[in-house]
């Protein structure tokens, strides 16, 4: 069973402009882009599959990423 990533992306959705950056530079692809409140926005669809990578919140041009460490 794989560990757990040391964190987590969290996204701020006041930040996010839906442009899917994040997406495409997500090598697990447990990142999405949907709807919400009638605009897109990027999900973390699922935290289990996330590497932890950080690529995400770097390639994000706009700061709406940014990574949460997660208790042990």
């Amino acid at each position: 069973m794989p560990s757990p990533p040391a964190a987590l992306p969290v996204i701020n959705p006041a930040r996010c402009t839906g442009c899917g950056w994040c997406v495409a530079a997500c090598p697990p692809h447990v990142l999405s882009l949907q709807v919400q409140l009638w605009r897109k926005t990027s999900v973390l669809d699922d935290p289990a599959g996330c590497t932890g990578c950080a690529r995400c919140a770097v390639r994000c041009p706009f700061g709406a990423i940014r990574m949460r460490r997660e208790a042990l």
